[in-house]
């Protein structure tokens, strides 16, 4: 009912949205100079923007620049599966370039697209050759293709990493620190050549019983089937995935946005504001986060699901009980992978201390393979964007990458 409810709301205000963009347009071609017009073009155009969006936004990564020289960027599908397709962002003419190792930056499945990730990509191109788990929305999944729980992730993350071949490096951020892990003990457990060389994990919930934050409190507050009674949803009409069981990107972008709700109306207003004074470039930094943050992805309800009760509830990776396929995940196998963890000071969603709890976990990493790095002044985003990532933080991910090769 919850998600019928909201497809009809969104049937119902799609037209109006339309309208108001195309009209926004019209007067802002015909009369820019004229103050009422324009602040009346502004509130239409700022109208229709707030709304949510269903499908991934373009990656836009059209070139990357190394030393003095431009390098097209083209995405290729190297594998896609129904759940997920990895991708590579291929620099054109870079074979003259020195060695630059793989990479496969696993984005979260948590509300976003993996275009999140977007300018960590892009940085990360700079010295890598860089591949990403492009997650599909759930909704346009049919059910012919069966359930996506954490085991399914695990598969996937092995997979993607057996296909790009021995010698990756994986990076992690935020939500499957988890399953790139557990992955990774997997690989290393059946002494799989494909085991990567490196292991980053950014920001994400390895241990949430280490300094709980306001989200870690929320998935303690209710039993797993009061989030499974109140959260879950089947897909309706039109959708391919329909009557697929999902927890909807709008409850998740929601639920973020209610966090920081006076900081994201301050924002609209900012935007309407410089589109009534003719600052379009200050309106595009605020439309651009937003087209982003707005584009909302579904997530397989079993996948929600186990995370939640796996990962936030009896937190079965650091106690040593999270099982794969029925066998016990066991961190400790990991002999061959060097580790690096990395975690904000500021971070409110997976606090300090959550990541790091990795190198207790993983005892058969020597010592002098394990990094751990505390970026002072930054909250959850800027651990994987913003000018700290690259500045302070890439540098070092990028020398422990390049120093885990051979």
């Amino acid at each position: 009912m919850l998600y019928q409810a909201y497809q009809n709301q969104s049937d119902v205000m799609s037209p109006l949205r339309l309208l108001a963009q195309g009209a926004s347009a019209a007067l802002w071609s015909s009369q820019p100079e004229a103050g009422v017009l324009r602040k009346l073009s502004a509130s239409m155009d700022v109208f229709s923007r707030l709304r949510l969006t269903h499908s991934r936004p373009a990656y836009g990564i059209h070139s990357v620049t190394i030393g003095e020289q431009a390098f097209a960027v083209t995405e290729e599908v190297v594998l896609r599966l129904p759940f997920g397709t990895l991708l590579r962002f291929r620099k054109e003419g870079a074979s003259d370039l020195p060695y630059q190792p793989p990479v496969l930056l696993v984005a979260p499945l948590s509300g976003h697209f993996a275009t999140l990730l977007r300018e960590t990509a892009k940085t990360l191109l700079q010295d890598h050759d860089v591949y990403i788990t492009d997650w599909h929305n759930a909704r346009d999944v049919s059910l012919a293709h069966g359930a996506f729980a954490l085991d399914d992730y695990i598969d996937h993350m092995i997979r993607f990493t057996q296909t790009i071949g021995p010698g990756t490096h994986v990076v992690a951020v935020c939500q499957p620190c988890v399953a790139a892990l557990a992955a990774a003990a997997i690989m290393a457990e059946d002494d799989d050549l494909a085991q990567p060389r490196s292991l980053t994990l950014m920001a994400g919930p390895v241990d949430c019983r280490v300094n709980p934050t306001e989200v870690n409190k929320l998935a303690v507050s209710k039993p797993i089937a009061w989030f499974e009674k109140n959260l879950i949803s089947h897909v309706p009409l039109p959708h391919k995935g329909y009557m697929r069981r999902v927890y909807p990107g709008f409850v998740q972008v929601s639920a973020f946005l209610s966090m920081n709700l006076d900081r994201h109306k301050q924002s609209f207003r900012d935007m309407y504001q410089h589109l009534a004074n003719g600052e379009v470039d200050k309106a595009n930094v605020i439309r651009l986060f937003y087209d982003e943050y707005l584009a909302v992805n579904d997530l397989p309800a079993e996948f929600y699901l186990e995370t939640v009760e796996k990962v936030f509830q009896t937190y079965d990776l650091p106690l040593g009980k999270l099982q794969y396929r029925g066998r016990t995940v066991n961190p400790g196998a990991i002999r061959r992978t060097a580790l690096m963890t990395v975690e904000g000071e500021r971070d409110d969603i997976c606090a300090v201390g959550q990541t790091v709890a990795a190198q207790d976990l993983c005892t058969g990493i020597r010592p002098h393979m394990k990094t751990h790095h505390v970026q002072t002044g930054v909250g959850h985003y800027g651990v994987f964007s913003g000018k700290r990532w690259n500045q302070l933080i890439y540098p070092r991910v990028r020398d422990m990458i390049h120093a885990s090769v051979g």
